[in-house]
């Protein structure tokens, strides 16, 4: 059975393990905190991949940032990341095959062959966190769009420049649904600087975090509902953090009344905390 060691990158945290066809994980898992300049991450790369490179037949990334078609490169800056991190020469790094994919799509992956969207021809996988990422699969495929861009969370809620997104643009969706996001919808509701997200989640009697929570969870709905009218999906998986604080049944009943597609499920992701690596691992062995 082939075998690929994984790589997944992340602004604060690199992870690493041997993963084989199945989506197994069948090494130990290391972390690492994420250098903070270009030079020690390709560094750190070369050491972990110096490592483990005999034991397996490819090397797939994970990885922040858009990837191109060709699953060699990334396309563009990353705001979360050292400078300079878009121009590694991933081929360079290992005398194996090298694979490189976006973490959300990587992650949308895992769930289509082993997880929550298996055996689902489309699906579109929702990552709730810090941000928001985003996977699309249609007819069993990745969609990628022309250069490798698709998927990113960006698409507006308002048009009156309410709220500035991480990407420098306004009012885009994942400064509403995520994390982020909903601390902004805490300090707006409450009238308070200083809320957090746990003050929110942890105090469920309060009506007033009651109601930022609904407010919050409605932002998510109207993403969704639009995702569904474009795609016409099977499933929408919601993984990450912030999912967990998702009402499920209310975010699928409620946008099923709403759409004007085909009806869909909403659902909470299952392929572990770990997709990331097993999606690019997938991907990279050829597993459909």
């Amino acid at each position: 059975m082939k075998k690929a060691l994984a790589i997944d990158v992340g602004g604060t945290k690199i992870y690493s393990a041997i993963i084989n066809e199945k989506g197994e994980i069948i090494s130990e898992i290391e972390k690492h905190s994420t250098p903070k300049t270009f030079v020690e991450i390709k560094s750190l790369f070369e050491e972990i991949i110096q490592q483990h490179e005999d034991e397996v037949d490819v090397i797939a990334f994970a990885t922040c940032g858009a990837v191109n078609n060709t699953n060699d490169g990334i396309l563009g800056s990353t705001g979360n990341i050292a400078k300079g991190y878009p121009t590694m020469d991933f081929k360079a790094l290992s005398k194996k095959p090298v694979f490189v994919e976006n973490d959300a799509n990587a992650a949308a992956w895992a769930e289509h062959i082993i997880g929550s969207s298996k055996g689902m021809p489309y699906s579109i996988m929702l990552t709730l966190g810090t941000g928001v990422g985003g996977g699309i699969i249609l007819d069993n495929k990745l969609y990628k769009g022309k250069n490798g861009a698709a998927g990113e969370m960006h698409f507006k809620m308002r048009t009156d420049k309410h709220r500035q997104c991480t990407c420098g643009s306004y009012d885009c969706f994942e400064i509403y649904a995520s994390g982020t996001g909903l601390k902004k919808t805490a300090e707006e509701i409450s009238g308070n600087p200083d809320i957090t997200t746990y003050d929110v989640i942890g105090n469920k009697d309060c009506s007033m975090m009651a109601k930022i929570k609904e407010t919050w969870q409605n932002d998510i709905l109207a993403g969704i509902i639009g995702l569904a009218n474009i795609f016409d999906p099977d499933v929408i998986v919601l993984s990450g953090s912030m999912a967990e604080f998702a009402d499920i049944e209310y975010l699928e009943t409620e946008a099923n009344k709403e759409i004007v597609t085909t009806p869909f499920k909403v659902v909470k992701a299952s392929a572990g905390n770990y997709s990331g690596m097993i999606g690019t691992a997938l991907l990279a062995l050829g597993v459909k």
